[in-house]
């Protein structure tokens, strides 16, 4: 099998056990309770009101505001960068920007309405409303954030590809998901889910976005 197999099919699997053990209520979700009970305690423990607001403008990163405007905005610089540059294809940040929008509800709410899981307070669910199963916060920002990234660092030349930006987008989608287990707001294998299925879309794209090659 090939290396660079082995990290889209691992999240594959993952992603696959942990939809698994949420649809059959199986036993893998005692980590979700086990994290919680630990969060609580360390929560109370540290009774940080400057850290509960920090995390949950950590969790608010993940909304579609303001996740989408950065893609859709990093996909327009990336395009005048290319444009600049003299890429042939210079406009294509704009229809991958455009399309990875529209495909992250697509991913999302399906299985949030088919797993139709409650949430970590434990209240049911209401008529017509969507399961906490996965995090549509989580994977908005990573996969939002992530395609920007990706985006903008393909304008460069390989010798400086923007390493750190891609850690820091990384840090920052890492960041919304721990604020969502610090606040409630989700289970932690929801989280892991979302950020299993952000991986497999951002490989994608990393293959299928090719650095222009200039006119």
């Amino acid at each position: 099998m090939p290396v660079a197999l082995l990290v889209p099919l691992t999240l594959l699997a993952l992603l696959a056990v942990i939809s698994w053990q949420v649809a059959v209520d199986g036993p893998l979700l005692a980590v979700d309770t086990a994290t919680r009970s630990g969060v609580h305690s360390l929560r109370h423990w540290l009774s940080s009101p400057a850290l509960d607001a920090f995390a949950r403008a950590l969790s608010d990163l993940g909304g579609s505001v303001p996740a989408i405007p950065v893609l859709l905005g990093a996909g327009a610089l990336a395009a005048w960068r290319e444009w600049r540059e003299g890429g042939r294809r210079w406009w294509l940040p704009l229809p991958t920007a455009a399309l990875t929008a529209l495909l992250i509800p697509l991913l999302v709410l399906p299985a949030k309405y088919w797993f139709a899981r409650p949430g970590p307070l434990g209240d049911p669910l209401l008529p017509g409303q969507w399961g906490w199963y996965p995090s549509g916060h989580t994977a908005t920002s990573a996969i939002a954030y992530g395609t920007a990234a990706l985006l903008l660092g393909r304008t460069l030349p390989r010798a400086r590809r923007p390493r750190a930006m891609y850690a820091a987008t990384a840090v920052v989608c890492l960041g919304v998901g721990a604020g969502l287990v610090w606040s409630d707001y989700h289970w932690l294998l929801d989280v892991t889910a979302s950020w299993c299925l952000a991986g497999l879309v951002l490989w994608c794209l990393a293959r299928l976005r090719r650095r222009p090659t200039p006119a």
